[in-house]
C-alpha cells in the first residue's frame, strides 16, 4: 500500500488548500497538489495528496470516494505511478520520424 491518493473530479477553482483541508479530516497530509496545465496555467481537474501514513490514506479513500465536493462527485483512489508516454517524433505509429517517410508520406510506395 502507498501513502499516495489520487483525486479526480474536482473544480477548476480548488486549490492545494482546499484538498490538503478536506484530507486532513483522516490524518496528517504531507502534501497536496492540483495538477495544473503548463500551457494555460489552469487546473487540470486532479491532484495528488500524500499522507502520513498508508492506514491515512486507506481510511480518506473509503471516506471520500464517489462523495461530492464543490458540487461534483470526487473520484479518490490509491495514485498509480505515471505511465511513460512517447513524444512527438518518438512514436513509430505515424509520428514525425523522418525514418519511416515522415508526415508527408515521402519516399512512401502507394
Amino acid at each position: 500500500m502507498t501513502n499516495r491518493v489520487y483525486v479526480g473530479g474536482l473544480t477548476y477553482a480548488t486549490t492545494n488548500k482546499q484538498l490538503e483541508e478536506l484530507f486532513s479530516q483522516y490524518g496528517t497530509v504531507d502534501s497536496a497538489r492540483i495538477i495544473i496545465d503548463k500551457f494555460t496555467g489552469r487546473s487540470k481537474g486532479f491532484g495528488f495528496v500524500e499522507m502520513s501514513s498508508s492506514a491515512e490514506a486507506q481510511s480518506a479513500i473509503r471516506a471520500l470516494n464517489g462523495t461530492e465536493f464543490d458540487g461534483r462527485n470526487l473520484t479518490v483512489n490509491e495514485a498509480r505511478p505515471q505511465e511513460r508516454r512517447p513524444g512527438p517524433g518518438n512514436d513509430r505509429r505515424g509520428g514525425n520520424d523522418r525514418r519511416d517517410g515522415g508526415w508527408r508520406g515521402e519516399g512512401r510506395r502507394w
